[in-house]
């Protein structure tokens, strides 16, 4: 008999009412793991033996009338927060699939039949909360063994698991990760010969599990998972085609997939921008496009720019936002080998400016992509790329101090150039708008309104 100490007041006002009703009522799933695993949780599922949304409402009701319940009766739960915690309630049931659908059919069920229908054995433990087990766990599946040989394992057959219900292929992927497990070997199995079910899932319930692949310590794991599964060609093809070394004439070039997942891995600990990770998995992304064997070595030239116009298909496609996130992550690529570039030669004021005024707010994150980028395993490489990347970062500071070029617009705009030079739209008013621009930006003019309006006027004469 294992026993857990739940100090929760919530918990005791549920004891309360279940004991005076005769019900039965459950802590149960992901609670119950981090809780063992001494991982942070902000959700609790309770399973009743019953009508869950009643237990719901008299729990919110006793701790404070002015709770709010949220409650869904085609699916028989109820949820309410407190105190940054929020509790969701579910009679027992299990379920059957149809073949065609991830949607189960649902029944009332006793305990063993939730637990059944859960996808892993670390997720079918449950904590009684009533009087006489209070505390007591449990375990019908071996669920505490696995947690401490830190394995994914299905509570039934892990065929009819997945078959069943394909996105469990990703959570056991993305717990995995997450956790550091290993898949069991059946599991696994199942998962690649059950890898083609994943297209009945929407493309909105798989990015949700990608995202938290990405947002995992070391997200490396899952994408090799993901890869030799079968199911990355499936759900993220660009990706999938960064993979495998061509060699020619004895060349070869990197594995970019490989790269790209150890940048992921290298941005990790700096940043829980979930963003910024997605600009790091696709800094790369042009490089199969970009691909060319000349004079006897591999070039990706212009990779950057391709990859920045596949970024807004690769979003519209996977149902991600469309929005200044999609934008910020474009951008990113374009700019992500400047950083670089610029830490291998002697850093110019004209060239810190450009980047500046290109990158604007999200200078900052560039060079955390740029330094994260460098996966050479030469150490004196590394140490010397780096090192100069602190000299990049010295120089950005100095002339944005001085020239206060991030955000910075020119001082005359096109609106202005039609009206001095009686122009209408046109690209001769485009040309001379970023003739200014590069004039200011490469230090032939100063900033200032009176030598933008002297160098307006000799350029639309040279024009």
């Amino acid at each position: 008999m294992f026993k857990i100490d739940i100090q929760n007041p919530v918990f005791d006002v549920i004891s309360k009412i279940i004991t005076k009703e005769n019900l039965e009522a459950y802590i149960i799933g992901g609670y119950v793991r981090d809780n063992i695993l001494k991982r942070p949780s902000k959700d609790i599922d309770i399973v009743v033996v019953g009508k869950g949304i009643e237990l719901a409402q008299k729990t919110a009701a006793a701790i404070n009338k002015n709770i709010n319940v949220a409650f869904f009766k085609n699916f028989g739960t109820a949820m309410f927060q407190h105190n940054n915690i929020e509790y969701e309630f579910v009679g027992a049931r299990k379920e059957s699939y149809n073949r065609n659908s991830r949607k189960p059919i649902i029944e009332d069920g006793t305990l063993q039949d939730d637990l059944e229908r859960r996808d892993f054995t670390i997720n079918a433990l449950a904590i009684s909360l009533n009087k006489n087990s209070f505390g007591i766990v449990s375990d019908a599946f071996t669920g505490l063994q696995d947690i401490e040989s830190q394995i994914i394992r299905t509570p039934l057959s892990p065929e009819i698991t997945f078959s069943d219900d394909p996105l469990r292929m990703l959570r056991a992927i993305r717990f995995a990760t997450q956790l550091n497990f290993t898949i069991e070997k059946t599991a696994w199995e199942a998962i690649k010969s059950n890898k083609n079910r994943i297209k009945i899932i929407s493309k909105e319930r798989i990015i949700v599990e990608l995202n938290k692949i990405i947002m995992a310590p070391k997200p490396s794991i899952g994408f090799k998972l993901l890869y030799d599964s079968g199911l990355l060609e499936i759900i993220f093809p660009e990706l999938f085609n960064l993979y495998g070394v061509e060699i020619k004439n004895g060349v070869h070039h990197k594995n970019n997939f490989l790269h790209s997942i150890h940048v992921l891995d290298n941005i990790a600990p700096n940043t829980d921008n979930l963003w910024l990770r997605w600009a790091a998995l696709l800094h790369d992304i042009g490089k199969p496009k970009s691909k060319r064997f000349i004079d006897n070595s591999w070039t990706f030239r212009s990779h950057n720019t391709i990859g920045e116009k596949m970024v807004p298909n690769i979003f519209k496609k996977m149902k991600l936002p469309l929005d200044n996130k999609m934008r910020y992550v474009k951008k990113l690529v374009w700019l992500h080998m400047r950083p670089i570039v610029l830490s291998k030669e002697e850093v110019t004021d004209s060239a810190i400016r450009r980047l500046l005024f290109d990158a604007q707010n999200d200078i900052d994150d560039l060079m955390i992509l740029a330094e994260a980028d460098i996966t050479t395993q030469k150490e004196y490489r590394k140490e010397r790329f780096l090192n100069n990347f602190q000299l990049v970062r010295q120089k950005l500071k100095d002339v944005e101090e001085r020239d206060t070029i991030r955000n910075w617009q020119p001082p005359i705009d096109g609106n202005e150039i039609m009206k001095i030079l009686n122009l209408p739209p046109s690209k001769h008013v485009g040309k001379i708008k970023e003739a200014i621009k590069d004039a200011i930006l490469d230090g032939k003019i100063k900033n200032t309104y009176d030598e933008a309006y002297k160098y307006m006027m000799k350029i639309n004469e040279e024009l």
